[in-house]
């Protein structure tokens, strides 16, 4: 079922998602000092081409860098790709089949306002998953 759910997702919003997150990427692999957003960014645009399978967790020893990093993402590409996920979710809502599309980008949008600091794990993996 999660291939078949990651198939869709990759014909209908996956796509253009991963291609937004590249673009941003791109953009911030410019300059050195936003490298770190840029490997942050082509981490999401994995996870948004096949998300069915993998979760997002958080790394509690992230440092004080790793908020400022978030401040200044959220600032300049994060309120983006947010927005990129409702309106993707919108039509996936609407259409009976593509509700739980829907829920999988809305579940996508605390990760694209605050990479830097998060792990991208398969379901088996996750720490969250036993409990």
């Amino acid at each position: 079922m999660r291939t078949i759910l990651n198939i869709i997702w990759l014909v209908f919003a996956g796509f253009w998602l991963a291609v937004g997150y590249a673009l941003a990427g791109i953009i911030c692999c410019i300059l050195i000092v936003t490298i770190p957003f840029g490997l942050a960014s082509f981490r999401i645009a994995a996870y948004a081409l096949w998300p069915f399978g993998r979760t997002v967790e958080r790394d509690p020893d992230a440092g004080v860098f790793s908020l400022l990093g978030n401040i200044i993402w959220f600032l300049v590409a994060g309120i983006w790709l947010a927005i990129g996920h409702v309106v993707t979710s919108i039509p996936l809502f609407v259409s009976i089949i593509g509700i739980p599309l829907a829920v999988a980008n809305i579940k996508m949008i605390p990760v694209s306002l605050l990479p830097l600091g998060a792990r991208i794990v398969d379901n088996d993996q996750s720490r969250t998953s036993g409990t």
